[in-house]
């Protein structure tokens, strides 16, 4: 079997937006709305709906990138090795990013908000010991220390395991027939169909359990990314459904653009019946609508990113093997030296344009320095930053062990 090319080159791409997505953050408005670690003076509120658009789907596409991730693994490793080797590829960096690499982050939220003395490294001893800390001092502030952006981690490995205890039964004979049946969808059922649980879980479950990220109690984020996640497992490699999404990427494309706009002409629905202009029953109905055209949009973009990526991505790129490897330690680093970038730059009111340059042309140096320069070069900090323990000074055999799928 050879390499998808395109997975890889999504993952890559993926994570990528997730870069953007974390810059847009410090500049979004209403801050009520888009709370972030740090803001800066210069807020857009023209950037919420181009938020809004990648935001609906740019977290599930990685859950489902992660799920296909475990398909293309257990090809060929058991399911022990394949525990294990998940393990250490997603809690190492888990660990060390919480110690490491993420403690500036709480710190200049905590400066920022006036709770947490100037000194990074008076904070960074108190945050080794558990703090603790005054009441909303930082995200996590009650459990002494976070791991913020690296939440996608422990997520994706308690789904793996998870997904590994359900696994010899999915290989029964039984189990066998369902994912045939799931792989046989076509047309517009494709494009539809999968968006329904998701909007299930938000009628049921998200008022219950709102969005917290803490692993715990997270019962509506979780429904929804472990099932993405499985979605990703079913997808695997079957030739038929890779095929139909190709075919319907320009479908599902429309109906993306479509189901947004429309989305976004009904929200406005609230304005109207804070002014009286429309009975509750109505009202109601078209919140109903709002967001079953959200979660129609979100698995109709995500079609969309996989038709059109199996259709032109699948090729090997000259620069997609330095890529793949770079994504990882990339993800691990960027929002912190995003934080620590701004955190410098913001009182030096440098205007709206240059400001957000400085911030992303910073994050994007450093993760590439530290990257190439530190990261890449120790074996020792390799696995740390999810990379195998394999020494540079032997390119050649490690080329020479084929693998076929991206490994977050």
């Amino acid at each position: 079997m050879t390499r998808r090319h395109d997975i890889d080159a999504l993952r890559v791409l993926a994570f990528g937006l997730l870069i953007l997505y974390h810059l847009g953050m410090l500049y979004v408005a209403p801050a009520k709305d888009w709370a972030f670690h740090l803001k800066s003076s210069y807020l857009a509120p023209w950037l919420e709906y181009p938020m809004l658009a990648s935001g609906f789907w740019r977290m599930d596409l990685l859950f489902l990138i992660s799920g296909l991730a475990v398909h293309f693994l257990r090809g060929r490793l058991s399911l022990p090795s394949l525990a294990w080797k998940r393990t250490v590829r997603l809690m190492l960096p888990l660990l060390f990013g919480i110690a490491v690499v993420v403690p500036i982050q709480p710190y200049v939220q905590g400066v920022a908000n006036g709770l947490v003395a100037p000194g990074f490294g008076h904070f960074l001893l108190r945050y080794w010991s558990g703090g603790p800390w005054p009441a909303g001092a930082f995200d996590g502030w009650q459990y002494g220390f976070t791991w913020n952006h690296l939440w996608y981690l422990p997520y994706v490995w308690v789904y793996t395991l998870l997904l590994i205890t359900l696994l010899p039964l999915l290989e029964s004979a039984r189990g066998r027939r369902v994912l045939a049946a799931c792989r046989q969808l076509r047309g517009y059922p494709l494009l539809v169909l999968p968006a329904l649980p998701l909007l299930a879980y938000n009628l049921w479950l998200a008022g219950r359990y709102p969005t917290t990220h803490a692993l715990l109690n997270d019962w509506y984020t979780h429904a929804g990314y472990l099932t993405v996640f499985l979605y990703g497992y079913v997808l695997g490699t079957d030739a038929g459904l890779w095929k139909e999404l190709a075919r319907l990427r320009r479908h599902a494309l429309v109906l993306a653009v479509a189901s947004f706009a429309l989305r976004y002409a009904i929200d406005q629905v609230g304005n109207w019946v804070d002014l009286g202009w429309l009975p509750m029953p109505a009202y109601h109905t078209a919140r109903f609508l709002v967001q079953a055209l959200r979660f129609i949009y979100a698995w109709t973009a995500i079609a969309a990113v996989l038709g059109y990526g199996h259709q032109y991505l699948n090729r090997p790129f000259r620069w997609l093997p330095y890529a793949r490897e770079a994504v990882f330690p990339w993800y691990v680093l960027h929002q912190s030296l995003e934080l620590a970038v701004a955190f410098w730059l913001i009182p030096l009111r440098l205007g709206p344009v240059l400001e957000p340059a400085l911030v992303l042309g910073g994050t994007v140096c450093g993760c590439a320095l530290l990257h190439e320069y530190v990261i890449r070069r120790s074996r020792w900090l390799r696995p740390l930053f999810g990379l195998d323990a394999l020494s540079r000074l032997h390119p050649p055999q490690m080329q020479a062990q084929p693998r076929l799928a991206p490994e977050t």
